[in-house]
């Protein structure tokens, strides 16, 4: 895993807050991403829509629907925007592994395989952390936060806020728990957390999404009730 190498041209421009991805897919060559996330792109671009995931997609509800642009006679120009407000993150498998959570994928070269990856009872807990996305193989993958990056090197055991997970690399091992016991779980607000054990790399987003709907919910105008209510 190399986080300098890459095998396209490309640049991540107004990071880390509203990061956006520019890439040159050269002449043939193809590029695979997250359905709805192109801002633009040549017109020598063609572009084929693919569902991954089969029957894991349809239990899970995960929107693993995959583009594909191939640059056709010349090198082409395109630009990804991800759904959330915050980083991208970019690294270069070699023949490797990477699990990466719902929503965090972004785009990747032909020599990436993407699947769902069911994670069974050890997920369980987590929602709709059940699935998570796999990509396998050698080439570039894209994945993106909401808020800040933080990547963290993991020798023996660390802790993690489920909801904070972007990615981690194969061979880290993990359970599901509540942090503190049940009695937390419930009155703490603490929630669930991931216990890694092993040697490899977490990648965390800053924010979280429920988070900020709950404080955003805190202005929303109250409906005033009728008199006839």
């Amino acid at each position: 895993m190399d986080i300098q190498k890459s095998e396209y041209k490309y640049s991540i421009k107004t990071a880390p807050d509203y990061a956006f991805l520019n890439i040159i897919i050269p002449s043939s060559g193809m590029l695979k991403a997250e359905a709805g996330s192109m801002a633009y792109m040549d017109t020598n671009i063609k572009i084929k829509a693919k569902a991954r995931g089969g029957f894991k997609r349809i239990i899970s509800g995960e929107n693993l629907f995959i583009n594909e642009y191939t640059a056709v006679g010349s090198d082409a120009e395109i630009g990804i925007a991800p759904a959330s407000p915050g980083d991208i993150g970019h690294i270069y498998l070699e023949n490797e592994s990477i699990f990466v959570q719902n929503g965090s994928y972004l785009a990747s070269t032909p020599g990436i395989d993407t699947a769902i990856a069911f994670q069974g009872f050890k997920g369980f807990f987590s929602g709709e952390k059940i699935f998570m996305i796999k990509c396998s193989g050698t080439g570039d993958l894209w994945f993106n936060s909401y808020g800040g990056l933080i990547e963290i090197e993991v020798q023996e055991s660390f802790v993690v806020d489920t909801g904070s997970i972007v990615a981690f690399t194969d061979g880290l091992n993990y359970t599901v728990r509540p942090l503190g016991g049940m009695k937390s779980f419930f009155f703490s607000g603490e929630g669930l957390v991931c216990h890694f054990s092993g040697s490899g790399k977490i990648w965390i987003q800053t924010r979280l999404t429920p988070a900020f709907v709950k404080w955003a919910d805190l202005f929303r105008p109250e409906k005033k009730r009728s008199s006839d209510d």
